[in-house]
């Protein structure tokens, strides 16, 4: 009976040995594809100004074609906003502007025109019903663009490195939890 008790000790420590060096592992991996995805976004990023927009225009524009992918056409809306003393554009996120420069919010669901139209006058209501906003600008003198929304700011890049770190601490639970209940057997 002692023997089969150590031998048992034996294996369970080397399977708790095995499961906190994949543990480790793992959270390498992590920590390193998103120190390769998402740090170098975020300190490219130069929209880091935060300032307070004044809304001088919408337009709703019809019949848009995004560059670069195989879509209907589709309506987008333009923006006209006034913000660290002088006229901008404002822009809905960084891919916005990258996707269409001519259209400062494209709807999600470019499929339906419909939906995509219902989406835009949305939205455009929003604007409408706020005339005053928060944007993110840039330092540079001649830029005329502002964002609405950072995809790369320093809330995304807090939370993409926390995640793996819960992530880490709840294995570890669950391994106690399992061996807890494995000793009961």
């Amino acid at each position: 009976m002692g023997k089969k008790l150590v031998m048992a000790q034996k294996r369970g420590e080397t399977r708790a040995l095995c499961l906190g060096v994949a543990m480790v592992v793992c959270a390498v991996i992590a920590y390193y594809i998103l120190g390769t995805t998402m740090l170098p976004l975020y300190q490219k990023s130069v929209w880091t100004q935060k300032s307070m927009c004044h809304l001088i225009e919408t337009n709703i524009r019809e019949q848009q074609e995004l560059e670069g992918k195989k879509v209907p056409q589709y309506p987008c809306l333009w923006v006209n906003v006034s913000a660290v003393g002088r006229w901008a554009v404002l822009y809905h996120t960084e891919d916005t502007r990258d996707q269409n420069q001519q259209c400062s919010y494209i709807p999600g669901s470019l499929e339906n025109y419909q939906e995509a139209r219902a989406d835009v006058e949305k939205v455009r209501a929003t604007f409408h019903k706020k005339q005053i906003f928060y944007c993110f600008s840039t330092s540079r003198e001649n830029e005329t663009s502002v964002l609405y929304q950072r995809l790369y700011g320093p809330r995304t890049l807090l939370f993409s490195l926390v995640w793996p770190t819960f992530l880490i601490i709840a294995m570890v639970k669950i391994n106690q939890c399992l061996s807890i209940l494995a000793a009961q057997k």
